[in-house]
């Protein structure tokens, strides 16, 4: 993404972008500015393992478990770059 971000920038030109990593590289970005502007939303879902079979569902399963897990989801929370925020963590959120 920061790649992505330097060419914008240097063709000023538009780009979609997560606002992380344009946090973390916003003062090296000339005169690109945000236009839009929201949260990072992601999702997780364990893989089909009847489609395949040699998936290691259970570690699989840990996973999306530790990610939706209050001690994960604080850590989301309280995770910054330049003094903001730029996840919400959503696991318990009925609107997300």
């Amino acid at each position: 993404m920061g790649a992505t971000l330097n060419t914008a920038s240097a063709l000023n030109a538009h780009v979609l972008s997560d606002c992380g990593t344009w946090r973390a590289l916003k003062s090296n970005l000339g005169d690109l500015v945000i236009v839009v502007e929201s949260f990072n939303q992601y999702g997780v879902m364990l893989v089909d393992p009847t489609k395949h079979p040699s998936l290691k569902r259970d570690l699989g399963q840990q996973f999306i478990d530790w990610l939706i897990s209050v001690e994960c989801q604080n850590a989301i929370d309280g995770y910054e770059t330049n003094g903001q925020q730029p996840f919400y963590p959503n696991a318990n959120d009925p609107n997300a």
